[in-house]
């Protein structure tokens, strides 16, 4: 249950399967900024994707509405072979035109609500390792980076969830 994330402006809340084409576009919009040749065509079907991520019983997508238009998104689940209280977050995205706008901050916020009251004690994600602005937020959300192989394309942080 998502506490105090409703203002009159912004809801946070469960993704549908009927949003999922507005979510690939968000997708896109967003990863394209860290890209700066262009999105690589890995041959990545993300509609199909995101379609499995809204189906998954083990997981949930969130997604931050402001007038009737979804502006930010999260997709979480425990990581195949990982401990029951530990959380992956695969996908954090705000649409470009609503940064530094609090919706990151405030869908983070969000996700951390349901871990804890999911009795999550550890979270953990990936991030592209030229994606500096995305890093920044997480550093400030407190989450932490884990020493990094050379050649690695992602980063890993780790974010220790406090007891409820």
């Amino acid at each position: 249950m998502i506490k105090n994330r409703v203002t009159p402006d912004r809801v946070i809340r469960t993704a549908l399967p009927a949003e999922v084409e507005g979510i690939v576009a968000l997708h896109a919009r967003a990863r394209a900024t860290y890209y700066p040749d262009g999105l690589p065509q890995d041959g990545t079907d993300w509609l199909a994707a995101w379609q499995s991520a809204l189906a998954r019983p083990d997981g949930r997508v969130l997604c931050v509405v402001e007038a009737g238009r979804i502006v930010g998104l999260a997709s979480f689940r425990t990581p195949e072979g990982a401990p029951a209280d530990t959380v992956k977050l695969f996908q954090f995205h705000v649409d470009p035109d609503h940064w530094r706008r609090g919706v990151g901050t405030a869908l983070h916020a969000a996700c951390v609500e349901e871990w804890q009251a999911d009795g999550r004690r550890t979270a953990l994600l990936d991030v592209h390792v030229d994606n500096r602005r995305a890093q920044g937020f997480y550093r400030r959300q407190g989450w932490v980076p884990e020493p990094a192989e050379p050649g690695d394309h992602h980063l890993t942080m780790r974010f220790r969830l406090a007891a409820e």
